[in-house]
């Protein structure tokens, strides 16, 4: 629950929906498992990647997702969820940019699950001074 965005409710919803945290080896597995990653086609040289595999537990990508909306006023969060926002567009941007939170949500959480500490990121990344 030290996570932005995640309260009482998912956090026991997330945590019920993950179960042991150790049957993944890396926080990329664990973004597989939500099925918060684009479905990937790929034959030969093409490489097309598609919609949200939406594989795994749908309550833990709602949870995420849910995590997320209010994750994006987070300092750590904020400067790259305006970023995507405002890259895609006014229909498609804010949608993109709360999978994109929830993915880094879910990294988060793998890596503050196993090693059992609160969440603690590193300070945003100040903008570059031109000289």
């Amino acid at each position: 629950m030290s996570a932005p965005g995640i309260a009482w409710v998912l956090g026991y919803t997330i945590a019920a929906e993950i179960g042991d945290i150790s049957r993944f080896a890396s926080a990329k597995k664990l973004v597989g498992y939500t099925g918060l990653c684009p479905r990937v086609y790929q034959s030969g040289a093409r490489d097309h990647r598609g919609p949200l595999a939406k594989n795994g537990p749908k309550y833990l990508r709602w949870a995420l997702i849910e995590a997320a909306v209010h994750a994006a006023h987070h300092p750590r969060y904020h400067n790259h969820y305006q970023a995507t926002k405002r890259r895609l567009g006014r229909h498609r941007g804010p949608a993109v940019a709360r999978v994109e939170v929830a993915r880094q949500l879910a990294e988060a959480i793998w890596y503050m699950l196993t090693k059992q500490e609160r969440f603690a990121p590193a300070r945003p990344h100040a903008p570059a001074l031109v000289a």
